[in-house]
């Protein structure tokens, strides 16, 4: 294995990263570094998150500085504010020991006058995201003459994040002999468009596979119902005391939801998403890296940039859409050598979701066994326990108070204290888990129940069914086409006959039904329904072919009788075939229904019906007609004397004027 100095990094920098931890160059690095270091050129780095990218550029991009030379000469772009920062911080770092070196981190939410000032002063390495560098460069306030290298970490990220524009109009701006670096940890369409356009003879470098998943992460699974998502995640999270973990979900309202949950039930747990404000952001971030949060539930997008080293977990609560994303999430766990879990709870209906990403990351997922609760509180128990060994006791401070404290326990043995102590923080999880049922786990057998039983080459039932043990199977001449159903069924039984009757199962067909009841039951059933009326129809009741034959019956596969559901679509059950007497029976009722229904109808048509007009008595057309010649053929002779038209008044012609 090479170290630092044979891959050519200076004695200064490596003075400094020892300093930080470093002992070997991770496989990265050694394929980077000296690439980068050997002169000028392009490449597209594919490796996973937390596989030591930032020291594979960020040394190189150190060395190759003219300290002399106070303009921007490199520029690092990344997609989010929290990894600006930890890029910036950790360049810094790196040239501890390297005279002169300014390093600004440029992005949003943050006083841009602030940053301009520092750009006047004079920097030589900017570490931006997209949209506050264009900011700057509309304003005219940075200046990316003299840029030598341009690196783009988490590129498939920032083109997730829609700043494709933003990147094309930056690139176009740099000068065109800089040289380019694409880091990323998967490839898709848009990098490689990228790469096309803006590398020149770019050198690929892959670690691993392309998509692959890194090799210190386990994939696990729990395939569970819907419903008990929430508890196979608190089971997860019970039997591993000391995890540390981001928990993913899908949208921001199911990631508050989940860690409200957590919270109310007494997790150390806060939520990361899109609608926190920059400042809340801030602050569970920085509760998170500093371990005062076990639990971080998160969005994908909201979790970007976040880099945490140490984490034992990663939990999937649901798979995401794009592979991609998985791939993010898993690689946040196993790092720098580490080995980490990713988990992921799903439902039935996820698993081809799961199957692709298998062929992806190149791993399997490996069902996870669910905890037990009797493992859970023997976890628990030993994580008090282990609390209990590591509590440090000041002597000094204590001393004053401890005769008291030996009066007050006096009459409590040795065993009986530390029962007390342990119970203390241990009966939480007793009491919770004291009456918990199970989780079971979606396998998906329960879909195929019902299909055994099959018999024949042809793989049919039989046709004719035969009571359970201890219960007579009877015909009645009620179907799905006289609005029968189970209910209607029973409440028919109950309504005629008195005590109670158990009945078993029913099977309600199209124009007759089954059902079944106690053998001692079967004759006093039989003897009071026949006869009766449902829905002006009578009713036939007998024994069931089985029954009338006098053989035991034998105990029927498949469905008991307790369950009453039939199949949706009646796919898998084929209706029974009755026997002669029971058709012939049931054709008679038919006939003597139709005929009293026949009868009834033209008695209601008779009581319809009503005398003519003529009969009643009416002679002239119903209404009045306007007859406008009554007018014109009366006899309209004028009374009294004619008038004088000579007189005064009567048609006289005015003067004209």
């Amino acid at each position: 294995m090479k170290t630092f100095e044979e891959l050519g990094v200076s004695a200064d920098i490596c003075r400094a990263i020892y300093e930080l931890g470093f002992v070997n160059p991770m496989p990265v690095q050694e394929e980077v570094i000296p690439y980068l270091l050997s002169g000028d050129a392009d490449v597209v780095a594919l490796a996973q998150t937390g596989t030591g990218k930032t020291a594979a550029f960020g040394l190189p991009v150190i060395q190759k500085l003219d300290v002399d030379q106070r303009v921007p000469q490199s520029l690092i772009l990344c997609p989010t504010r929290e990894l600006c920062l930890q890029i910036a911080g950790d360049l810094k770092d790196y040239s501890k020991y390297v005279e002169g070196v300014h390093v600004l981190p440029v992005y949003g939410g943050s006083s841009i006058e602030s940053q301009i000032r520092s750009l006047k002063q004079g920097v030589h390495i900017v570490v931006a995201t997209p949209g506050r560098l264009l900011d700057l460069m509309r304003r005219d306030k940075v200046s990316l003459a003299n840029i030598k290298n341009v690196v783009m970490d988490e590129a498939d990220e920032m083109l997730d994040m829609g700043f494709s524009e933003d990147l094309n109009a930056i690139l176009e701006a740099v000068p065109e002999t800089r040289n380019t670096l694409m880091f990323s940890a998967t490839m898709n369409k848009e990098i490689e468009k990228i790469a096309k356009n803006y590398l020149h003879d770019a050198k690929e470098i892959t670690i691993g596979r392309k998509n692959e998943s890194t090799h210190n992460v386990n994939h696990v699974y729990y395939c569970v119902h819907a419903k008990d998502k929430y508890e196979t995640l608190k089971r997860i999270v019970d039997y591993h005391p000391n995890i540390y973990a981001i928990i993913f979900c899908r949208t921001r309202i199911e990631t508050q939801e989940i860690a409200d949950k957590l919270m109310q039930d007494g997790y150390n747990a806060d939520s990361l998403h899109g609608e926190l404000s920059q400042a809340a952001r801030d602050l569970v971030m920085q509760k998170f890296r500093l371990r005062h949060l076990q639990l971080l539930v998160a969005t994908d997008v909201a979790a970007r940039g976040l880099d945490v080293d140490d984490l034992t977990h990663v939990i999937n609560y649901g798979l995401p859409d794009d592979i991609e994303y998985y791939t993010h999430r898993s690689g946040r766990t196993g790092r720098a050598g580490k080995t980490g879990t990713s988990i992921a709870i799903i439902n039935l209906r996820e698993k081809g979701k799961m199957r692709n990403i298998e062929k992806v990351i190149g791993h399997e997922f490996q069902p996870g066994e669910m905890p037990t609760r009797q493992q859970i509180c023997k976890k628990q128990l030993m994580k008090s326990i282990d609390n209990l060994e590591k509590v440090q006791v000041n002597e000094e401070e204590i001393n004053e108070f401890m005769p008291e404290v030996y009066r007050k326990l006096d009459w409590l043995s040795k065993e009986d204290v530390l029962k007390r102590v342990v119970s203390t923080a241990f009966n939480r999880f007793l009491d919770y888990y004291r009456n918990r049922p199970e989780i079971e786990i979606d396998n998906g057998r329960e879909r195929n129940k019902g299909k055994e039983g099959k018999e024949g080459k042809a793989g049919k039932r039989s046709r004719n069914r035969v009571a359970e043990e201890g219960f007579s199977r009877l015909f009645i001449n009620l179907g799905r086409t006289d609005r029968l159903n189970p209910k209607a069924l029973m409440s028919l039984v109950n309504e005629h006959i008195h005590g109670k009757v158990e009945i078993g199962r029913i099977d309600v067909m199209q124009n007759f039904s089954f059902f079944e009841v106690r053998e001692d039951d079967a004759d006093r059933v039989v003897r009071f329904l026949n006869g009766q009326n449902y829905k002006n129809r009578a009713i036939t009741v007998e024994f069931s072919d089985p029954g009338q034959d006098g053989e035991k019956p034998k105990k029927t596969e498949g469905k008991g009788r307790s369950e009453r559901k039939s199949d949706k679509r009646g796919r898998d059950r084929k209706e029974e075939r009755p026997t002669r007497e029971n058709r012939r029976s049931a054709r008679d009722n038919d006939k003597e229904v139709m005929k009293q229904l026949r009868e009834i109808k033209a008695a209601k048509k008779a009581a319809k019906s009503k005398p003519s007009r003529e009969e009643r008595g009416y002679t002239k057309p119903r209404g009045r007609k306007d007859d406008w010649m009554q007018f014109f053929m009366q006899d309209n002779e004028l009374k009294g004397n004619a008038p004088d038209l000579n007189e005064e008044g009567w048609a006289k012609k005015s003067k004209k004027k």
